[in-house]
């Protein structure tokens, strides 16, 4: 009888994937065949017919816009200078200008150069050519990885396009203008198409990208169908740089974004992976699931949250999956990120959940093991803060204050196996077929993209709950409650643990309609500014503000002072030209994401500033507020701020600070 019912119970289940499948075939054809009737009705121009505008060239001195060397990281400095002394032609490049321009710390430096890339790997001890269609060099120095190209890696690939192209440039044209040009034609959108000579400290923009910065908008560089249908990543790639920078969409754009969101299932698991792991780790996981869901891409990714969160909004009630995204965001940022395993780890406790509600008390006493490395400990915070208002539906089943300290143990150890357990609905496609039982009328392609190994290792993070919870006494092996960020770089599994456990206690405290405590500003080593208009409208040096500390959870006596905010800004503009491309809906935000209002802010301005303030109060107050640079006074002898130290940069005072847009910007279309 009980072989019977297994049999009967895997036939249906069988039965539902089978439905389930041809549902998502059916829907992914459809868009397909749309796409390819748009495609048909509205041939994309060939950009090589077009006639070529020089005079939209734009070589922009940097220090007018406040970039200097100084801001340059040491490693790529030296990389940029072993090139330049070689007798080569060596610029920063795509995503670390724009960065530099809106006063944000890259994620990384690439640099391009005329060298070639056997020159390139000769020229460094560690270096290495990776790569097929588009190789580059991978050059470790100083405990970090420089990729470097070479301007000769593109022209061969497109040579018989570069050639169409150049036949329509004028003959006076510069030969390095030639190259850096057909260069930035071959890049994604034009805000990354930016080149930065360091050793001229000229920036070189052929495509309007400085235009587009300050409209904060996204533009391709070539008809939006034929990019992405060239690469599809770069659909993935576009969102998540607008879901960090605020920024509005083309036209065009929009639509090829809605007709060719199915083709990224198509791509390679570990494209994939790496492009979510850059949306989720970097600071913006919030904006960027906002983002994917309304190009519904969510569903095809991770199609388990998409109907969570179509359901909960249908029902409108609280999301406890985007809360805890909103936790995780006000800890990471993109010179802070996290290891994968964060967000991993928290995808499978809210799975957990959602397939097995728990006691609060023991989501409580779990998290706060998780965040404090002990039992004891654990057991006390959790009984001391707990609240019995917290109505995660359904996530939570209610509250019990009479549990003794040996039915939590057994409890909380049951629900770590639960957690473990949820690992293979992210890595089994059956699993992931099965887990969806529960939206029986939602579209599931069956695509799971994490790797099995980054799953698992995940899952060890909480053997030491399962194993034995009132033993558990390996936590951090230090007082401080500060995050290590290094350690969490690297997926650590005690900084994993203590910081997925803090994510999980800042959500639990808010509730669905609380408010969440703030988080302890010396968690990250410095706070770097939101992208703001004024980035490249004023001429205004960055500044710094004092803040207290916030209590951190395990010691709410501890004080301390906030790194300070900078901002930096433009010469000679005129605002009357500019206008900010995303309105603020922080009403919207909170309807949609239940979050309070004053925790919105949170989201448009934590991440790093790339310089110090050296100038008193009292020299900032005399200065204009116009025709400041933002130019270390070495920087005329182009030496980075790492090659001169002692020396002062010139500042400012500050301006009154703007965010771009806000959160609820991204939901034109409510998800």
């Amino acid at each position: 009888m009980a072989i019977f019912m297994r049999a009967k119970n895997f036939f249906s289940t069988s039965l539902k994937s089978l439905t389930r499948f041809q549902r998502w075939n059916h829907t992914l054809g459809e868009r397909s065949l749309q796409a390819e009737l748009d495609s048909k009705m509205a041939p994309a121009p060939n950009p090589a017919l077009q006639p070529i505008d020089t005079s939209k060239w734009k070589k922009i001195q940097a220090s007018t816009v406040g970039i200097s060397v100084s801001m340059i990281s040491h490693p790529s400095w030296i990389v940029l200078n072993v090139l330049h002394k070689g007798g080569f032609e060596a610029y920063l490049v795509g995503g670390c200008v724009r960065d530099l321009l809106l006063n944000r710390i890259p994620k990384d430096f690439d640099v391009i150069t005329t060298a070639n890339l056997n020159q390139i790997r000769s020229k460094f001890h560690r270096a290495v050519i990776i790569g097929r269609r588009f190789p580059i060099c991978r050059v470790h120095i100083k405990g970090s990885m420089i990729e470097v190209s070479s301007f000769e890696t593109v022209a061969k690939h497109d040579e018989e396009k570069g050639k169409a192209l150049t036949s329509l440039v004028p003959n006076r044209c510069d030969e390095k203008d030639l190259i850096r040009w057909r260069n930035s034609r071959s890049r994604d959108f034009t805000i990354n198409s930016l080149f930065f000579d360091p050793f001229t400290c000229n920036i070189y923009d052929y495509n309007d990208g400085m235009s587009d910065l300050k409209l904060l908008k996204l533009r391709t560089l070539i008809p939006a169908h034929v990019s992405f249908q060239e690469d599809c990543a770069r659909i993935l790639r576009g969102l998540r740089i607008a879901a960090r920078l605020r920024l509005s969409f083309s036209k065009d754009i929009e639509r090829a974004m809605h007709d060719l969101s199915a083709s990224i299932g198509g791509l390679d698991k570990f494209r994939l992976m790496l492009e979510v792991n850059y949306m989720l780790s970097y600071g913006a996981a919030v904006p960027s699931i906002c983002l994917l869901q309304r190009f519904n891409l969510l569903n095809i990714l991770l199609p388990f949250q998409a109907a969570y969160i179509n359901q909960q909004r249908s029902a409108k009630t609280s999301m406890m999956l985007m809360k805890l995204f909103f936790n995780l965001d006000k800890l990471v940022s993109c010179d802070h990120p996290a290891d994968s395993s964060l967000w991993v780890g928290m995808l499978m406790f809210h799975l957990a959940l959602v397939n097995n509600p728990q006691d609060a008390l023991v989501v409580w006493t779990f998290a706060s093991v998780l965040y404090h490395g002990s039992w004891k400990k654990g057991v006390e915070f959790a009984r001391e803060n707990a609240k019995s208002d917290v109505k995660f539906v359904p996530e939570i089943s209610g509250y019990s204050e009479t549990k003794s300290d040996e039915d939590l143990a057994k409890e909380v150890a049951q629900f770590a196996a639960l957690v473990q357990d949820s690992v293979w609905t992210l890595t089994e496609t059956n699993n992931l077929l099965e887990s969806m039982s529960r939206y029986p009328f939602f579209p599931c392609s069956g695509l799971v993209f994490i790797p099995k190994s980054t799953a698992i290792n995940t899952a060890e993070i909480f053997d030491l709950i399962v194993e034995d919870v009132k033993s558990f006494i390996r936590g951090r092996g230090r007082i401080s409650p500060e995050i290590n960020y290094h350690l969490l770089g690297i997926g650590d599994p005690c900084e994993t643990r203590h910081v997925l456990g803090k994510i999980i206690l800042e959500t639990m405290k808010a509730g669905p309609c609380g408010d969440a405590a703030e988080i302890s500003p010396d968690e990250k080593d410095r706070l770097q500014p939101k992208a703001t208009v004024e980035v490249l409208t004023n001429n205004k040096s960055p500044t710094k503000k004092d803040k207290t500390r916030a209590p951190s959870l395990s010691n709410p006596d501890d004080k301390g002072s906030m790194p300070k905010k900078q901002k930096l800004v433009e010469t000679n503009q005129n605002p009357s030209r500019l206008h900010t491309a995303t309105k603020n809906r922080k009403a919207v935000a909170k309807d949609e994401l239940n979050i309070p209002e004053k925790e919105i802010g949170h989201l448009q301005g934590q991440e790093n500033t790339a310089v110090k303030d050296s100038k008193s109060k009292e020299d900032k107050a005399k200065k204009p507020k116009k025709h400041i640079q933002f130019v270390a006074e070495n920087s005329k002898h182009h030496i980075p701020a790492h090659a001169a130290k002692g020396k002062t940069e010139q500042k400012g005072s500050a301006g009154k600070e703007r965010s771009v847009g806000s959160l609820s910007a991204l939901f034109r279309r409510p998800f």
